[in-house]
Protein backbone atom coordinates (compact mmCIF):
# COMPACT_ATOMS: atom_id res chain seq x y z
CA UNK A 1 0.00 0.00 0.00
CA UNK A 2 1.53 3.53 -0.89
CA UNK A 3 1.16 6.10 2.29
CA UNK A 4 -1.81 7.64 0.45
CA UNK A 5 -3.86 4.42 1.02
CA UNK A 6 -2.74 4.16 3.99
CA UNK A 7 -3.40 6.59 5.46
CA UNK A 8 -6.98 6.92 3.99
CA UNK A 9 -7.31 2.98 5.47
CA UNK A 10 -6.82 4.33 8.71
CA UNK A 11 -8.97 6.66 8.45
CA UNK A 12 -11.85 4.74 7.08
CA UNK A 13 -11.23 2.31 9.94
CA UNK A 14 -11.51 5.03 12.47
CA UNK A 15 -14.84 5.77 11.35
CA UNK A 16 -16.41 2.58 10.88
CA UNK A 17 -14.75 1.40 14.65
CA UNK A 18 -15.96 4.82 16.45
CA UNK A 19 -18.72 6.53 14.36
CA UNK A 20 -16.63 10.11 14.03
CA UNK A 21 -13.73 11.42 11.91
CA UNK A 22 -10.21 11.36 13.71
CA UNK A 23 -8.26 14.56 14.46
CA UNK A 24 -5.07 12.88 12.39
CA UNK A 25 -3.00 10.47 11.28
CA UNK A 26 0.11 9.51 12.84
CA UNK A 27 2.91 6.56 11.90
CA UNK A 28 5.33 5.13 12.98
CA UNK A 29 8.20 2.36 11.09
CA UNK A 30 9.43 -1.00 11.41
CA UNK A 31 13.39 -1.40 11.84
CA UNK A 32 16.22 -3.71 10.80
CA UNK A 33 18.82 -3.62 13.03
CA UNK A 34 22.03 -3.92 11.11
CA UNK A 35 24.43 -5.17 13.66
CA UNK A 36 24.11 -5.24 17.51
CA UNK A 37 21.86 -7.69 18.72
CA UNK A 38 21.17 -8.02 22.62
CA UNK A 39 23.42 -5.48 23.26
CA UNK A 40 20.82 -2.24 24.31
CA UNK A 41 19.98 -4.14 27.62
CA UNK A 42 23.21 -4.53 28.22
CA UNK A 43 24.18 -0.99 28.07
CA UNK A 44 25.77 -1.12 24.43
CA UNK A 45 26.03 -0.22 20.87
CA UNK A 46 23.57 -0.67 18.34
CA UNK A 47 23.30 0.39 14.58
CA UNK A 48 19.11 -0.28 13.70
CA UNK A 49 17.73 1.63 10.74
CA UNK A 50 13.62 2.17 10.11
CA UNK A 51 12.12 0.69 7.16
CA UNK A 52 9.63 1.82 4.97
CA UNK A 53 6.92 -0.46 6.40
CA UNK A 54 5.07 1.19 8.69
CA UNK A 55 1.88 1.31 11.51
CA UNK A 56 -0.60 4.04 11.25
CA UNK A 57 -3.11 5.52 14.18
CA UNK A 58 -6.08 7.49 13.18
CA UNK A 59 -6.74 9.19 17.17
CA UNK A 60 -9.11 11.78 18.58
CA UNK A 61 -9.26 12.81 21.70
CA UNK A 62 -12.18 12.21 24.01
CA UNK A 63 -14.18 14.48 26.77
CA UNK A 64 -13.60 12.02 29.44
CA UNK A 65 -10.97 9.31 30.54
CA UNK A 66 -11.89 6.46 28.78
CA UNK A 67 -9.36 5.21 26.08
CA UNK A 68 -10.59 3.24 23.31
CA UNK A 69 -8.58 0.98 20.77
CA UNK A 70 -9.79 -0.71 17.30
CA UNK A 71 -7.17 -2.42 14.85
CA UNK A 72 -7.89 -3.50 11.20
CA UNK A 73 -5.69 -6.86 12.48
CA UNK A 74 -7.98 -10.04 13.63
CA UNK A 75 -7.41 -8.42 17.56
CA UNK A 76 -10.14 -7.43 19.65
CA UNK A 77 -11.21 -3.53 20.41
CA UNK A 78 -10.58 -2.64 23.60
CA UNK A 79 -11.43 0.42 26.31
CA UNK A 80 -10.23 1.02 29.51
CA UNK A 81 -10.27 4.20 31.57
CA UNK A 82 -6.16 5.59 31.84
CA UNK A 83 -6.49 5.08 35.34
CA UNK A 84 -6.67 1.45 35.70
CA UNK A 85 -3.63 1.06 33.12
CA UNK A 86 -1.24 -1.65 35.25
CA UNK A 87 0.30 -4.72 34.46
CA UNK A 88 -2.31 -6.81 36.14
CA UNK A 89 -5.30 -5.16 33.69
CA UNK A 90 -3.59 -5.88 30.62
CA UNK A 91 -3.63 -8.93 28.22
CA UNK A 92 -3.48 -9.23 24.58
CA UNK A 93 -2.26 -6.58 22.26
CA UNK A 94 -3.99 -3.79 23.60
CA UNK A 95 -1.45 -3.85 26.33
CA UNK A 96 1.04 -1.93 23.61
CA UNK A 97 -1.08 0.95 23.38
CA UNK A 98 -2.64 1.45 26.71
CA UNK A 99 1.05 0.62 28.15
CA UNK A 100 1.91 3.59 25.97
CA UNK A 101 -0.40 5.69 27.41
CA UNK A 102 0.44 4.78 31.04
CA UNK A 103 4.41 4.77 29.81
CA UNK A 104 3.32 8.79 28.99
CA UNK A 105 2.40 9.55 32.12
CA UNK A 106 5.53 7.99 33.49
CA UNK A 107 8.38 10.33 31.51
CA UNK A 108 5.71 13.78 32.32
CA UNK A 109 2.14 13.30 30.91
CA UNK A 110 -0.77 14.15 34.06
CA UNK A 111 -2.64 11.25 33.45
CA UNK A 112 -5.21 13.20 35.78
CA UNK A 113 -5.40 16.02 33.55
CA UNK A 114 -5.50 14.59 29.80
CA UNK A 115 -8.85 13.66 28.20
CA UNK A 116 -9.16 10.13 26.81
CA UNK A 117 -8.73 8.90 23.38
CA UNK A 118 -9.75 6.88 20.43
CA UNK A 119 -6.85 4.77 18.30
CA UNK A 120 -7.32 2.67 15.39
CA UNK A 121 -4.48 1.16 13.82
CA UNK A 122 -3.63 -0.51 10.82
CA UNK A 123 0.06 -1.65 9.57
CA UNK A 124 2.17 -3.40 7.10
CA UNK A 125 5.05 -4.34 9.44
CA UNK A 126 4.90 -7.95 9.61
CA UNK A 127 4.22 -9.30 12.95
CA UNK A 128 6.48 -11.48 14.94
CA UNK A 129 9.37 -11.06 11.70
CA UNK A 130 12.24 -9.28 13.97
CA UNK A 131 10.83 -6.18 12.68
CA UNK A 132 9.52 -4.72 16.07
CA UNK A 133 5.63 -4.44 14.64
CA UNK A 134 5.40 -3.67 18.79
CA UNK A 135 7.47 -0.06 18.85
CA UNK A 136 6.00 0.81 15.51
CA UNK A 137 2.72 0.37 17.11
CA UNK A 138 3.98 2.32 20.59
CA UNK A 139 5.83 4.50 18.61
CA UNK A 140 2.73 5.75 16.25
CA UNK A 141 1.20 6.28 19.40
CA UNK A 142 3.54 8.28 21.50
CA UNK A 143 3.47 11.14 18.90
CA UNK A 144 -0.18 11.18 18.29
CA UNK A 145 -0.67 11.30 22.02
CA UNK A 146 2.55 13.59 22.39
CA UNK A 147 0.47 15.95 19.98
CA UNK A 148 -2.84 15.57 20.86
CA UNK A 149 -2.57 16.51 24.52
CA UNK A 150 0.35 19.17 23.71
CA UNK A 151 2.53 17.48 26.00
CA UNK A 152 5.81 18.23 24.03
CA UNK A 153 7.74 15.67 25.78
CA UNK A 154 11.25 15.42 23.03
CA UNK A 155 11.78 12.17 21.49
CA UNK A 156 14.73 11.04 23.82
CA UNK A 157 11.73 11.01 26.49
CA UNK A 158 9.11 9.63 23.73
CA UNK A 159 11.34 6.48 23.68
CA UNK A 160 12.04 6.33 27.72
CA UNK A 161 8.27 6.21 27.70
CA UNK A 162 7.41 3.67 25.12
CA UNK A 163 10.24 1.39 26.70
CA UNK A 164 8.82 1.35 29.86
CA UNK A 165 5.68 0.00 28.14
CA UNK A 166 7.15 -2.39 26.67
CA UNK A 167 9.01 -3.40 29.98
CA UNK A 168 6.35 -2.98 32.49
CA UNK A 169 3.33 -3.25 31.39
CA UNK A 170 3.57 -5.88 28.44
CA UNK A 171 6.48 -7.94 30.04
CA UNK A 172 8.97 -8.08 27.39
CA UNK A 173 12.65 -7.53 29.05
CA UNK A 174 13.76 -5.21 25.76
CA UNK A 175 16.46 -2.39 26.03
CA UNK A 176 16.12 1.08 23.73
CA UNK A 177 16.91 -0.35 20.26
CA UNK A 178 13.74 -0.77 18.92
CA UNK A 179 11.64 2.90 19.90
CA UNK A 180 14.60 4.63 19.74
CA UNK A 181 15.03 3.47 15.87
CA UNK A 182 11.45 3.95 15.28
CA UNK A 183 11.30 7.38 16.31
CA UNK A 184 14.59 8.84 15.81
CA UNK A 185 15.77 7.47 12.44
CA UNK A 186 16.30 9.24 9.02
CA UNK A 187 16.30 8.27 5.13
CA UNK A 188 19.73 6.67 3.95
CA UNK A 189 21.10 6.32 7.86
CA UNK A 190 21.59 3.98 10.13
CA UNK A 191 21.14 5.29 13.95
CA UNK A 192 24.15 4.67 16.04
CA UNK A 193 22.97 4.46 19.49
CA UNK A 194 24.50 4.49 22.64
CA UNK A 195 22.62 2.83 25.01
CA UNK A 196 24.11 3.55 28.63
CA UNK A 197 23.09 7.56 27.78
CA UNK A 198 21.02 7.17 25.16
CA UNK A 199 23.17 9.53 22.84
CA UNK A 200 23.02 9.14 19.34
CA UNK A 201 24.02 10.09 15.57
CA UNK A 202 23.19 9.34 12.53
CA UNK A 203 25.78 7.15 10.41
CA UNK A 204 25.30 7.54 6.18
CA UNK A 205 24.65 4.17 4.61
CA UNK A 206 24.82 5.05 1.85
CA UNK A 207 23.06 2.16 -0.27
CA UNK A 208 21.87 4.52 -3.39
CA UNK A 209 25.45 5.39 -4.39
CA UNK A 210 26.61 1.97 -4.05
CA UNK A 211 24.16 0.11 -5.96
CA UNK A 212 23.02 -2.40 -2.80
CA UNK A 213 20.00 -3.03 -1.20
CA UNK A 214 18.96 -5.22 1.97
CA UNK A 215 16.39 -7.45 1.22
CA UNK A 216 14.77 -9.06 4.61
CA UNK A 217 13.70 -12.95 4.51
CA UNK A 218 11.31 -13.42 7.09
CA UNK A 219 10.80 -16.86 8.02
CA UNK A 220 7.71 -17.00 9.21
CA UNK A 221 9.07 -18.75 12.31
CA UNK A 222 7.23 -16.28 14.72
CA UNK A 223 8.46 -15.02 17.83
CA UNK A 224 7.44 -12.97 21.32
CA UNK A 225 10.34 -11.47 23.55
CA UNK A 226 7.02 -11.90 26.41
CA UNK A 227 8.79 -15.55 26.41
CA UNK A 228 11.43 -17.16 28.43
CA UNK A 229 14.09 -17.31 25.73
CA UNK A 230 14.42 -13.83 25.98
CA UNK A 231 14.54 -13.28 29.85
CA UNK A 232 16.77 -15.81 30.31
CA UNK A 233 19.64 -14.24 28.28
CA UNK A 234 19.07 -11.00 30.24
CA UNK A 235 19.68 -12.78 33.29
CA UNK A 236 22.72 -14.81 32.07
CA UNK A 237 24.11 -11.11 30.97
CA UNK A 238 22.57 -10.13 34.49
CA UNK A 239 24.51 -12.65 36.34
CA UNK A 240 28.07 -12.07 33.91
CA UNK A 241 27.94 -9.03 34.89
CA UNK A 242 27.60 -9.33 38.03
CA UNK A 243 29.90 -12.12 38.76
CA UNK A 244 32.23 -9.63 37.11
CA UNK A 245 31.71 -6.81 39.37
CA UNK A 246 30.81 -4.27 36.43
CA UNK A 247 27.96 -2.48 36.08
CA UNK A 248 26.63 -3.77 32.73
CA UNK A 249 28.61 -6.04 30.11
CA UNK A 250 29.14 -2.86 28.30
CA UNK A 251 32.09 -2.47 30.51
CA UNK A 252 33.99 -5.00 29.39
CA UNK A 253 36.64 -5.52 26.72
CA UNK A 254 37.74 -8.54 24.64
CA UNK A 255 41.10 -8.56 26.88
CA UNK A 256 38.50 -9.39 30.23
CA UNK A 257 37.09 -12.45 28.16
CA UNK A 258 40.40 -14.38 29.64
CA UNK A 259 39.07 -13.94 33.32
CA UNK A 260 35.23 -14.44 32.32
CA UNK A 261 35.96 -17.68 31.32
CA UNK A 262 37.64 -18.72 34.86
CA UNK A 263 34.76 -17.38 36.78
CA UNK A 264 31.67 -18.44 34.76
CA UNK A 265 29.75 -21.30 33.68
CA UNK A 266 30.67 -22.24 30.24
CA UNK A 267 26.98 -20.98 29.35
CA UNK A 268 27.24 -18.00 30.94
CA UNK A 269 30.49 -17.23 29.66
CA UNK A 270 29.50 -17.96 26.02
CA UNK A 271 26.25 -15.42 26.30
CA UNK A 272 28.58 -12.80 27.76
CA UNK A 273 31.40 -13.21 24.54
CA UNK A 274 28.68 -13.02 22.46
CA UNK A 275 27.84 -9.31 24.08
CA UNK A 276 31.49 -8.16 24.11
CA UNK A 277 32.48 -8.86 20.49
CA UNK A 278 28.89 -7.87 19.53
CA UNK A 279 29.78 -4.21 20.65
CA UNK A 280 32.78 -4.35 18.92
CA UNK A 281 31.54 -5.44 15.92
CA UNK A 282 28.66 -2.22 15.97
CA UNK A 283 31.88 -0.21 16.94
CA UNK A 284 34.01 -1.56 13.69
CA UNK A 285 30.57 -1.16 11.22
CA UNK A 286 30.63 2.28 11.94
CA UNK A 287 33.67 2.85 11.30
CA UNK A 288 33.93 0.66 8.55
CA UNK A 289 31.15 2.59 7.24
CA UNK A 290 32.69 6.07 7.28
CA UNK A 291 35.91 4.94 6.03
CA UNK A 292 34.99 2.50 2.81
CA UNK A 293 30.98 1.97 2.82
CA UNK A 294 28.42 -0.75 3.02
CA UNK A 295 30.03 -3.30 0.47
CA UNK A 296 33.02 -3.56 3.44
CA UNK A 297 30.84 -4.70 6.25
CA UNK A 298 29.72 -7.76 4.77
CA UNK A 299 32.32 -10.48 6.90
CA UNK A 300 31.30 -7.89 10.69
CA UNK A 301 27.57 -8.75 9.26
CA UNK A 302 28.96 -12.68 9.37
CA UNK A 303 30.45 -12.58 12.46
CA UNK A 304 27.22 -10.98 13.96
CA UNK A 305 25.19 -14.09 13.04
CA UNK A 306 28.27 -16.92 14.17
CA UNK A 307 28.26 -15.42 17.24
CA UNK A 308 24.23 -15.54 17.61
CA UNK A 309 24.33 -18.53 16.79
CA UNK A 310 27.06 -20.45 19.07
CA UNK A 311 27.09 -18.21 21.72
CA UNK A 312 24.01 -16.58 22.30
CA UNK A 313 22.26 -19.30 20.99
CA UNK A 314 18.83 -17.64 19.35
CA UNK A 315 19.11 -18.72 15.71
CA UNK A 316 17.12 -21.16 14.61
CA UNK A 317 17.39 -23.71 11.33
CA UNK A 318 15.67 -21.51 8.85
CA UNK A 319 17.65 -18.26 10.29
CA UNK A 320 20.80 -20.42 9.42
CA UNK A 321 19.08 -21.32 6.10
CA UNK A 322 18.22 -17.68 4.61
CA UNK A 323 21.88 -16.37 5.73
CA UNK A 324 23.54 -19.58 4.23
CA UNK A 325 21.84 -19.88 1.06
CA UNK A 326 21.79 -15.69 0.44
CA UNK A 327 25.79 -16.14 0.80
CA UNK A 328 25.88 -18.25 -2.01
CA UNK A 329 23.55 -16.04 -4.06
CA UNK A 330 26.22 -14.10 -3.94
CA UNK A 331 25.04 -11.90 -0.94
CA UNK A 332 27.70 -9.34 0.59
CA UNK A 333 26.82 -10.34 4.29
CA UNK A 334 23.66 -11.56 5.69
CA UNK A 335 22.38 -12.10 9.37
CA UNK A 336 19.79 -12.69 11.32
CA UNK A 337 18.03 -9.20 12.68
CA UNK A 338 16.12 -8.94 15.83
CA UNK A 339 15.58 -10.54 19.34
CA UNK A 340 16.01 -14.41 17.65
CA UNK A 341 14.09 -17.87 18.00
CA UNK A 342 12.21 -16.83 14.33
CA UNK A 343 11.79 -13.66 13.06
CA UNK A 344 13.58 -12.30 10.39
CA UNK A 345 17.51 -12.24 8.40
CA UNK A 346 18.78 -9.93 6.34
CA UNK A 347 21.04 -9.89 2.99
CA UNK A 348 23.28 -6.95 1.62
CA UNK A 349 23.24 -7.71 -1.78
CA UNK A 350 23.64 -6.05 -5.62
CA UNK A 351 20.59 -4.64 -6.39
CA UNK A 352 20.48 -6.31 -9.78
CA UNK A 353 21.21 -9.64 -7.84
CA UNK A 354 17.67 -9.82 -6.07
CA UNK A 355 16.32 -11.77 -8.57
CA UNK A 356 18.96 -14.76 -8.19
CA UNK A 357 19.45 -14.47 -4.48
CA UNK A 358 15.66 -14.77 -3.66
CA UNK A 359 15.47 -17.28 -6.01
CA UNK A 360 18.17 -19.28 -3.90
CA UNK A 361 16.75 -18.70 -0.63
CA UNK A 362 12.96 -19.62 -1.43
CA UNK A 363 14.64 -22.80 -3.39
CA UNK A 364 16.67 -24.11 -0.04
CA UNK A 365 14.05 -23.39 1.58
CA UNK A 366 11.93 -25.69 -0.27
CA UNK A 367 14.22 -28.25 -0.45
CA UNK A 368 14.61 -28.51 3.37
CA UNK A 369 10.88 -28.49 3.85
CA UNK A 370 10.53 -25.04 5.84
CA UNK A 371 7.58 -23.14 5.20
CA UNK A 372 8.19 -20.67 2.03
CA UNK A 373 9.81 -17.15 3.53
CA UNK A 374 8.71 -13.60 2.64
CA UNK A 375 11.01 -11.97 0.92
CA UNK A 376 11.08 -7.87 0.48
CA UNK A 377 13.43 -5.31 -0.16
CA UNK A 378 13.67 -2.68 2.21
CA UNK A 379 14.87 1.12 2.59
CA UNK A 380 16.27 2.91 5.21
CA UNK A 381 13.39 5.58 6.16
CA UNK A 382 12.20 8.39 8.46
CA UNK A 383 11.21 7.91 11.94
CA UNK A 384 7.68 8.51 13.87
CA UNK A 385 5.83 11.54 12.06
CA UNK A 386 2.16 13.24 11.88
CA UNK A 387 1.06 12.09 8.01
CA UNK A 388 0.35 15.12 5.82
CA UNK A 389 -3.76 14.75 4.87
Amino acid sequence: MTVTSSVEAARAGFRTAFGREPAGVWSAPGRVNLIGEHTDYNEGFVLPFAIDRRTYVALAAREDRTARVASAGDFDDREIDLGGITAATMSGWSAYPFGTAWGLGRVGADLDRVGGFDAYFTSDVPLGAGLSSSAALECSLAVALDETWRLDLGRDRLVRATNLAENQIVGAPTGILDQSASLLAAPDAVLFLDCRDGTHELVALGLEEEGLTVLVIDTRVTHAHADGGYASRREACERGARTLGVRALRDLEADDLARAQQLLDEETFRRVRHIVTENRRVLETVATLRRRGPRAIGELLLASHASMRDDFEISVPELDRAVESAMAAGAVGARMTGGGFGGSAIALVERAGVDAVTEQVLAAFARAGHEEPEIFAVQPSAGARREQE
